[in-house]
């Protein structure tokens, strides 16, 4: 592989390859069926063409494109299998597996990084990364006081990318959310500059890890390694072993699903308060499941300092929508920017709307589901219905930017995960003002819990959309090429063990 580009106009036109590549596939694929070839074999094949380009654009580009293709590997999960499936072991290589910088480039970032005599300040170094993916790839190799370490090198260009193509992502933005009455794109935008380019911060990324390590020191659900040395383009720390997400997520028994759902849906919701900081890059890539049973977490460039923990208004809004008082999240939403001044919307539709992604807070445990996933998704994006017309007049306060990053990608990828989790009970621990009602036996029957009529409508409605299994969700963000038939696969990218951190 050669270095990533960095110039604007050759990435742009790089990504505009993939529609055009797509087009081409696809009429050379009637000619095959018009001379006989059938529809089955000829739709296999171009699902796989397809994939093997979306995968070699996006793993050669890294920066924000591949940062896209890390995303479209958590909301899969949304899209029917039968769509989603052939493009899943795809996406999943994204996550770490990435196409590798030169070996020639690794030495001479080494030399930059650590000096002439590098090879002296370690035992070992393998020039073959275990994992490479947006922004940077890691290298397994022995420090020179014999501990294993991880070495992470920062692509040259990294920066420069990941800008480059955050600017014609805004520029996108910008035209099309200008019809959208409830959402000021420019803070959002400009916040969302500004967090991207701590992300190639290495200096920056090294304090936020060892800040999480030293918070979760010994603990018996956590393992988070701590950084060793760092420099401008590269930071060596503590090596861990441990069965990959994406593993569990493909194969894993329940138990482990379970196990790790349950850690992870309560490291995005405590880590704030245990350790002032919010793990925003929540994509399976970055955690493992050791065999004692811990949660090992890689990766710390996507950071939001919260000194003091999740807003407490958080919690306040989430007490709102449990109990179903539509008055008091609206004034909570509205306070907390998610309504902007002068947006006319009715309280009942909000707590509608926002009550279908709380389910799993109105029942003492919750089993994530692809499925589940699916009808949410189905439910907020028909253009037809009014629940689309009440999240356009929603907005994203640029403050919970991040925190919404982590949550909605968290939820995506523990419907991945299918684990049964007790989040109700992790929730109302976890998040600052957070008070749910005790569980007690006689809650077994969900809807015993005072919720409004706009939630049992809710609810009613994501039941059918999960019935009717839909085969396009529409409006979604990512929407792939249907097959001609159904074509489940059951892999998830390379699903080895060992644990390199996220690069």
């Amino acid at each position: 592989m050669t270095d990533l580009p960095r110039k604007g106009v050759v990435r742009a036109a790089k990504l505009a390859s993939l529609p055009l590549g797509f087009g081409a596939r696809t009429a050379i694929g009637l000619g095959k069926r018009v001379g006989g070839k059938p529809a089955e074999a000829v739709a296999a094949e171009l699902q796989a063409q397809t994939a093997a380009q979306l995968f070699r654009v996006l793993g050669s580009l890294k920066g924000g494109a591949m940062k896209f293709g890390q995303s479209m590997s958590m909301f899969e999960a949304a899209l029917p299998d039968e769509i989603a499936g052939p493009y899943r072991a795809t996406l999943t290589k994204l996550q770490d597996s990435a196409p590798a910088m030169p070996v020639a480039s690794v030495r001479r970032i080494m030399r930059e990084e650590f000096g002439t005599r590098w090879r002296g300040k370690f035992e070992s170094f393998d020039e073959k990364p275990v994992a490479a993916a947006s922004i940077g790839q890691v290298h397994r190799a022995v420090w020179k006081d014999g501990r294993q370490v991880a070495v992470k090198l920062q692509y040259p260009g990294a920066g420069e990318a990941l800008m480059s193509d955050l600017q014609q992502v805004s520029r996108v933005m910008r035209l099309t959310t200008s019809w959208v009455p409830g959402l000021d794109v420019g803070p959002i935008l400009d916040e969302l500059k500004g967090r991207m380019a701590e992300e190639t911060d290495y200096p920056l990324e090294a304090t936020m890890q060892e800040q999480f390590a030293t918070a979760y020191d010994d603990d018996p659900d956590y393992l988070i390694p701590h950084v060793v040395t760092s420099s401008a383009g590269a930071i060596v720390s503590e090596w861990i072993d441990g069965t990959p997400l994406s593993a569990i997520i493909a194969s894993g028994t329940q138990e482990q699903r379970d196990t790790a759902a349950a850690h992870y849906l309560e490291f995005l919701v405590a880590g704030p308060g245990r350790a002032g900081l919010l793990h925003a890059d929540p994509h399976p890539g970055n955690f493992r499941l050791m065999d004692d049973g811990r949660l090992g977490v890689l990766d710390f460039g996507a950071i939001n300092r919260l000194p003091d923990g999740l807003p407490p208004a958080l919690g306040e809004l989430l007490n709102a929508a449990v109990d179903g008082d539509a008055t008091a999240l609206l004034d909570g939403l509205r306070s907390e920017g998610f309504i902007r001044r002068g947006v006319r919307i009715d309280d009942e539709a909000v707590l509608a709307y926002l009550s279908v992604f709380l389910e799993p807070l109105h029942t003492a445990e919750f089993e994530f589901s692809r499925a589940w996933m699916r009808s949410i998704f189905a439910y907020v994006n028909d253009p037809r219905s009014a629940q689309f017309a009440t999240g356009l007049k929603l907005n994203l306060p640029p403050s919970y930017l991040l925190i919404h990053r982590a949550w909605l990608g968290g939820i995506a990828v523990l419907s991945q995960i299918e684990g049964t989790v007790p989040a109700r009970e992790i929730v109302n621990r976890a998040v600052p003002g957070a008070d749910f009602p005790r569980w007690t036996d006689h809650h077994c029957d969900r809807l015993a819990l005072p919720v409004s009529p706009a939630w049992k409508i809710g609810r009613a409605v994501t039941l059918l959309h999960r019935r009717t299994a839909p085969g396009w969700v529409v409006g979604a963000a990512v929407t792939f090429p249907h097959p001609t038939t159904a074509s489940r696969d059951t892999t998830n990218g390379p699903g080895g063990r060992g644990g390199p951190p996220g690069p």
